[in-house]
């Protein structure tokens, strides 16, 4: 007479699990915005941003680069500082984040280019590397009052397995050592790049809080359908991860919001996949007057 009992409690306890999983798994927008900012020089301030209370708002500063300050030398992982921080200083942070109950200030790692060319992630060994990304960098984070990092290396001379280890413990560390409380990466469609990122998402995806994928990367004229077929295969490819919808302001590649991004958005918070959106940058918003910023964070700010 046990015997169906058994199977009852089994039973149930399976239906259990698998409704907290339904539940876990289920898609959910967010109100999250993320503007890079300061790699263009052109005296943008963190105050010349129009800031919706009504969203999570994430400054990432633009960018910190383990080369030396001329920008023609690798460090192996000793970071300084390449953003405009004489507008964007640690007084600049504190006043923003002091106003703003809802602002976040991150940094950005690597880039395209640095000192006439490009940024190379250019490791020595990984326990050097990370040893001396987590000094540097700790170092930053606490002079800046910052909340996390972004991950933006776009070149490469390491293989993905070492680039992987590398970022992974760093952002492992950080975490641990209650600097930092996300990290994100901001990946885009090109083979090498892909190669290096899921290679890093596979072993430390748990620990990367958003996924920035550039979608203006695609071409120039991307259209509703394509950005949306895009958006399906990346967040496949970034499976569990919370990939972001994204555009360039200057209109240069992607879908622009002239072209229908705000309708790929509002398509995407429709089907409860609109995980927040990344804007690329507001250097070079501040010609528009962040006329974007303003529509990205309305949508964003509708009851979901």
């Amino acid at each position: 007479m046990e015997l169906p009992k058994l199977f009852l409690t089994i039973f149930f306890l399976q239906a259990i699990f698998i409704s907290h999983t339904l539940i876990q798994a289920a898609p959910s927008n967010s109100d999250l915005f993320r503007e890079y900012i300061g790699a263009e020089f052109n005296n943008v301030k963190f105050s010349d941003v129009p800031i919706n209370p009504n969203v999570e708002f994430h400054f990432i500063l633009s960018f910190a680069i383990d080369y030396d300050a001329s920008g023609s030398s690798p460090t192996n992982g000793k970071f300084n500082i390449f953003w405009d921080s004489n507008n964007l200083s640690p007084s600049q942070v504190s006043s923003i984040k002091g106003k703003r109950s809802n602002v976040k200030v991150a940094v950005s790692l690597g880039g395209d280019s640095v000192g006439g060319g490009y940024a190379y992630f250019t490791p020595s060994s990984v326990d050097s590397w990370v040893s001396n990304a987590v000094s540097s960098l700790t170092s930053i984070i606490k002079e800046y009052n910052l909340d996390g990092i972004d991950i933006d290396y776009e070149h490469f001379k390491g293989d993905p397995n070492t680039f992987a280890e590398c970022i992974g413990r760093l952002i492992k560390t950080l975490k641990n050592n209650g600097a930092i409380s996300f990290a994100s990466i901001a990946p885009f469609d090109d083979d090498q790049v892909q190669s290096h990122y899921l290679a890093l998402w596979k072993s430390y995806g748990d620990l990367i809080d958003y996924v920035n994928f550039q979608f203006y990367a695609y071409d120039k004229g991307t259209s509703v359908t394509q950005f949306l077929d895009y958006f399906d295969t990346q967040s496949s490819n970034y499976n569990g991860g919370k990939v972001l919808a994204s555009f360039i302001s200057d209109g240069s590649g992607g879908l622009s919001p002239e072209n229908g991004f705000f309708t790929a958005c509002s398509k995407l918070k429709s089907q409860k996949k609109l995980n927040g959106i990344f804007i690329w940058s507001a250097d070079d918003s501040k010609a528009n007057g962040f006329r974007y910023e303003k529509q990205s964070q309305s949508l964003l700010a509708i009851p979901h």
